[in-house]
């Protein structure tokens, strides 16, 4: 897979400038990321407050990619709107950049008898492409489904694919690797749980 070249963020700044008035600081920063993350899902499913801010912030996320955006969410805490898109935005890009991976840590998942009893609200655990498909369709503004569904389902898929890893380690004899393949798999549950504590957020409209 080629290399993913990513954008400057000089177009962060002037989207900064244009959409908060003053100098940057970081109760500005924390109010742009809630901003740009409610603008964007509400967007898709016509519920945004300024449809001006959404064409501008889909314009972006078209023309410069949507590290840009996702740049603003990093810093923000894992439950609330902008984190939890943070977080989709990491999934999908582990997605993208280690396909065969992912795939192989989702299967091994499945494997495990117990995990599709485990996750409550989804019959079947959904697969990389799904979640794919509705992490770039949130991410570039035209969702237009439940939000709180597609975090439980991310989180489902996580879940599945962190069992996998955790069963890839206690069967690997390389030490070193399978503590690292642990540890992947200890952060990947973190963000499911995580993912879930916002999808019943979500539901309760309490997801700011």
């Amino acid at each position: 897979m080629a290399e993913r070249q990513h954008h400057r963020p000089a177009r962060l700044d002037e989207f900064h400038a244009e959409t908060i008035p003053g100098s940057v600081d970081p109760a500005a920063t924390s109010e742009l990321a809630h901003a740009t993350a409610r603008a964007l899902v509400d967007g898709g499913r016509g519920r945004a407050n300024d449809p001006a801010l959404v064409r501008r912030l889909v314009t972006l996320v078209e023309d410069e990619g949507i590290e840009t955006i996702a740049e603003l969410w990093s810093l923000s805490p894992a439950e609330t709107l902008p984190g939890a898109l943070w977080r989709l935005y990491l999934i999908r890009e582990w997605a993208q950049r280690n396909p065969h991976q992912v795939v192989r840590a989702y299967r091994a998942g499945l494997a495990a008898a117990e995990v599709a009893g485990a996750i409550a609200g989804v019959v079947i655990p959904p697969g990389p492409e799904d979640v794919m498909e509705t992490a770039d369709r949130i991410l570039a503004g035209v969702f237009d489904g439940d939000l709180d569904v597609a975090l439980d389902r991310a989180s489902a898929f996580v879940r599945v694919a962190a069992t996998g890893l955790a069963f890839a380690a206690g069967e690997d004899s390389e030490e070193a690797r399978a503590r690292v393949q642990t540890a992947r798999a200890s952060s990947l549950m973190r963000t499911a749980l995580e993912l879930e504590r916002t999808a019943r957020l979500a539901r309760s409209g309490d997801l700011e």
